[in-house]
């Protein structure tokens, strides 16, 4: 705002929303408050360019309201596989709206809009049509390059953008017909017209060496080299490590990481010990002192903000720090000095905590352990040594008693498997497994939370600027579909208000049944996403008052501005910047948030390249599997021996002709009534695997029988 005298955004949508005679034109407005005749006309290009934000919305008859009282919702579009899409409001407390793909005007996943809301279905979400379109979420979109005589067009590898993009003659580059393309925007489309682009750079055969990860990068605009600038802040930042500041020295601790084996970056390491008094343990929970090397308003400092979070691609890390830091200064490597933040607990015999101190430290690393060799240790199968093996059983029985006492309280525990791809030396899959959690993972998980709760819980005692980690209850609409959907496998929720423990109760009467993984499922997908948020709403999933995110400073944003608060508010002079809290605040949480679902997609469509490439060298082979998917246009089946999910499509089904049931997650035959459903088992037939598509299709051979309980 450039006029001092001119009043602020919040003014003018104060003036709107009180306003008895509905919208108001722009004299009625400035009239209402007070703006000079002089000014009117800076008065009204500021109007139009809180109109350009949605701030205020203008209707047909030239008067202004804001968007909540003429029933349209301000948020950001996500778009779903089947091209249907949630917009996610902006104001606090209002209900996501659903917006199918036919009314979703040329708006793309990602972008900022304004929908109107057209109706509610009982018991579901309210369902709205685009009207406007504030902001555009992707300058570009990757996909495959097709000539015409008379003009070019991609089609996106993403399905969340369902229109192709056309390329006009002489637009198209080098590119030739099948290449992958990156395509730049030059002029949006609408509900009847495609966008139109330019070819801004060719990737190459799909089929031809790294063009799937490199589709990867430039659809999700992943960056992969470093500025030199930045590189050159990471060279100069070894120079921190010779001048530590005041710290106290813990090498002498047993201390030591836990890790997958192909871990680069320990950000965290772990140590416990008995007090004097033999009644209490302390554990220590030492994490990288990135703030120490990665310095407010620095080159180093504002990459990381950009990228928000590392992401983790099958065969490669596009970090958020250098590798310099990422992977050596501030990693915490084996037999070697490093400069941690260390927060030491003090836990009684029912791992109550009774005291904690947060303290800068130097440590040394004596171990670093990978999960399978701690589970060893914890089975009785395998020794690293006498001393480790005692910490490691000590820290075992702490873990135990915390999951006990979080899933008592109503924290969700979902235990649900994930793919490991395993690759030969040229990066080409051998194999895609499926990995389900080892105690060893959940003895680090338990520290990791109860050191994330307790920064949050001095962070909220203390009224801190940081940014807390959030889940909210699923809302009143999701959970009657969960409920009609749990009453009809033979289970139930109670009416009202549903807490952890009611949902956490059912995933435990399920465990071992053959029902188990599709109720887990079910009961996932009706929850919320955990974000980030500058005010403490607490996390419905964890059952936690409050929670944060400290453990991890390598690799997401959010961490490293923790430790930066914590450090000036614990450990220096108290005083922590004003400009740390408030709107800077709220847009790191916000950025954060999108930044870790970026990198979220990114990391599951690597994994499905992976697959797809795998499954090629199936193709024509029989497996058996699980329905682990239904939607209106056929059902996706997890298959046993490897951990891979394809498509029956509706239309192989030639039987009969199938409806979907949304409620019952399953499709029925008009005639014959066959149902296939979440959860059912069949045998199938591998028919296509297509990178391009990014699909894998299989043919409905026959149904299994359902297994027996466990």
């Amino acid at each position: 705002m450039t006029h001092p005298d001119l009043p602020n955004a919040q003014a003018i949508r104060s003036a709107l929303e009180g306003s008895r005679r509905g919208p108001l034109r722009a004299k009625e407005l400035a009239h209402e408050l007070g703006v000079p005749k002089a000014r009117y006309r800076d008065f009204k290009a500021y109007l139009r360019k809180l109109e350009e934000v949605g701030e205020v919305y203008r209707i047909r008859s030239n008067r202004y309201s804001i968007p909540e009282k003429i029933n349209l919702t301000v948020g950001t579009l996500r778009v779903i596989r089947s091209g249907d899409g949630f917009v996610r409001p902006e104001a606090r407390g209002a209900e996501e709206v659903f917006v199918p793909a036919a009314r979703q005007d040329s708006a793309m996943d990602g972008d900022r809009v304004a929908v109107r809301i057209e109706g509610r279905p009982r018991g579901q979400a309210p369902v709205g049509r685009i009207l406007k379109i504030f902001e555009r979420a992707r300058p570009t979109v990757v996909g495959t390059f097709r000539q015409t005589r008379n003009f070019g067009f991609v089609a996106p590898l993403d399905r969340r953008v369902s229109r192709d993009v056309l390329v006009p003659q002489g637009m198209g580059g080098s590119a030739r017909s099948g290449d992958i393309v990156v395509v730049r925007i030059s002029q949006y489309g609408s509900s009847k017209q495609n966008s139109v682009g330019e070819v801004e750079r060719v990737l190459g055969p799909m089929e031809a060496p790294g063009v799937d990860v490199l589709a990867i990068l430039h659809g999700h605009g992943l960056p992969r080299e470093f500025p030199t600038k930045v590189e050159d802040a990471a060279a100069a930042s070894a120079e921190w490590m010779d001048r530590p500041g005041e710290r106290t020295d813990c090498r002498d601790l047993l201390v030591f990481t836990i890790d997958p084996v192909e871990a680069r970056d320990h950000d965290d390491a772990l140590s416990v010990r008995e007090l004097e008094n033999g009644k209490f343990l302390e554990v220590g929970i030492h994490i990288a002192d990135v703030a120490h090397f990665v310095r407010e308003g620095s080159p180093l400092d504002l990459e990381a903000r950009t990228r928000g979070t590392s992401v983790y691609l099958v065969d490669q890390v596009v970090p958020m720090l250098p590798h310099l830091l990422s992977s050596d200064l501030c990693s915490l490597r084996t037999g070697e000095d490093r400069l941690a933040f260390s927060l030491f607990l003090v836990l009684d015999a029912e791992t109550r905590v009774r005291e904690y101190r947060f303290e800068k430290t130097w440590i040394r690393c004596r171990y670093g352990l990978h999960y399978q060799q701690v589970q060893d240790v914890l089975e009785g199968r395998g020794t690293v040594n006498d001393v480790v093996d005692a910490a490691l059983l000590k820290l075992d029985r702490l873990a135990r008693r915390l999951r006990t006492l979080r899933r008592q309280r109503g924290s969700l525990d979902f235990d649900l498997p994930e793919a490991r791809v395993v690759l030969d030396d040229e990066g080409t899959p051998q194999d895609i497994r499926k990995v389900t959690q080892l105690d060893s993972n959940r003895l680090i998980e338990e520290f990791m939370l109860l050191a994330n709760e307790t920064v949050a819980r001095v962070g909220q005692d203390k009224r801190l600027p940081i940014p807390f980690r959030i889940h909210e209850p699923p809302p009143a609409p999701r959970l009657d579909e969960l409920r009609s959907f749990l009453a009809s496998v033979g289970h139930s929720l109670p009416r009202g208000r549903v807490d952890g423990r009611a949902l956490q109760a059912v995933l435990e009467r399920v465990e071992g049944r053959p029902e188990e993984a599709l109720v887990s499922t079910v009961i996932l997908r009706h929850m919320q996403k955990a974000r980030y948020d500058a005010e403490n709403l607490g996390h419905f999933g964890l059952a936690s008052p409050a929670y944060t995110h400290f453990t991890s400073p390598i690799r997401r944003y959010p961490d490293l501005v923790t430790h930066r608060v914590l450090h000036q508010a614990l450990l220096a002079s108290g005083d922590v910047p004003e400009r740390w809290g408030g709107e800077f605040l709220e847009e790191i949480a916000e950025s954060s948030s999108e930044r870790e679902r970026r990198a979220q997609q990114a990391e599951r469509d690597s994994v499905e390249m992976k697959k797809i490439e795998f499954m090629r060298r199936h193709l024509g082979e029989e497996f058996q599997g699980t329905i682990a998917g239904v939607t209106s246009f056929g059902f996706f089946v997890l298959l046993d021996r490897y951990y891979v999910e394809g498509l029956v499509h509706v239309s192989t089904l030639g039987d009969d002709f199938y409806r979907f049931i949304e409620e019952a997650y399953a499709l029925v035959g008009e005639r014959s009534r066959r149902r296939f459903r979440l959860g059912d088992r069949v045998r199938v037939q591998v028919v296509r695997a297509d990178k391009e598509e990014r699909q894998v299709d299989f043919k409905l051979l026959e149904r299994l029988p359902a297994p027996a309980a466990n």
